[in-house]
């Protein structure tokens, strides 16, 4: 299987590249991660495009910093609307698709779901934000929205839109470096997250 691995740093670039893969260096943000998903994959049109690297965990889903986690499902979870009680009004609340007839959540690889088991990881839904989670509030917030997802990121939905555009599968693979709450970076473990990230990537590529 020929596989483009989209990553947000020339660290993580330097990190997996003992895999062997074809990397690409998108920067931070969805945006970046679009326009290079389509210039790295539409030139080489591979067989699956990866998105890894570091997230944070939603508190209560089982995951602890060290673990990986892949998608079920990426959500662009901060594209909407604030309502005038400050809850948030998603894409189809709004009745404006993001691409198609796809509104914020978007799909991944159909066989995330096995590899999930054959890897002994979870699976489920990331979400792509701006801005990463620093306080209590903003956490009660993402969960009140969306009860399900286990991390948030910051890239997943951008690889995601451009494998639309491609006709080629995505998925998101992410390491945990911190749990997403209030802000404290001295709890965060990248290093440890970056290494399990690439264990599972091994599995994958392998």
């Amino acid at each position: 299987m020929q596989i483009l691995l989209i990553v947000a740093t020339e660290g993580e670039a330097l990190f997996f590249g003992a895999l062997g893969l074809e990397v690409a260096v998108s920067g931070i943000g969805a945006v970046n991660a679009a326009l290079t998903t389509l210039q790295a994959a539409g030139a080489s049109r591979p067989d699956l495009i990866i998105n890894a690297g570091i997230a944070g965990a939603f508190p209560g889903k089982g995951l602890n910093i060290g673990d990986v986690a892949l998608s079920s499902q990426i959500t662009y979870a901060c594209v909407g609307a604030e309502n005038h009680d400050g809850g948030f009004l998603d894409l189809r609340a709004l009745g404006f698709p993001l691409q198609g007839e796809l509104f914020n959540q978007l799909p991944v690889w159909e066989g995330a779901q096995d590899l999930a088991q054959r890897l002994g990881v979870q699976t489920g839904e990331m979400l792509t934000l701006d801005t990463v989670t620093g306080t209590k509030h903003t956490l009660e917030k993402l969960q009140n929205c969306y009860p399900e997802a286990l991390t948030e990121g910051m890239e997943g939905a951008g690889v995601a839109l451009a494998g639309l555009r491609l006709d080629l599968p995505v998925l998101e693979v992410r390491g945990i470096s911190n749990m997403v709450g209030p802000r404290d970076r001295e709890s965060w473990n990248i290093p440890l997250a970056l290494k399990a990230c690439r264990d599972v990537l091994e599995g994958v590529a392998f």
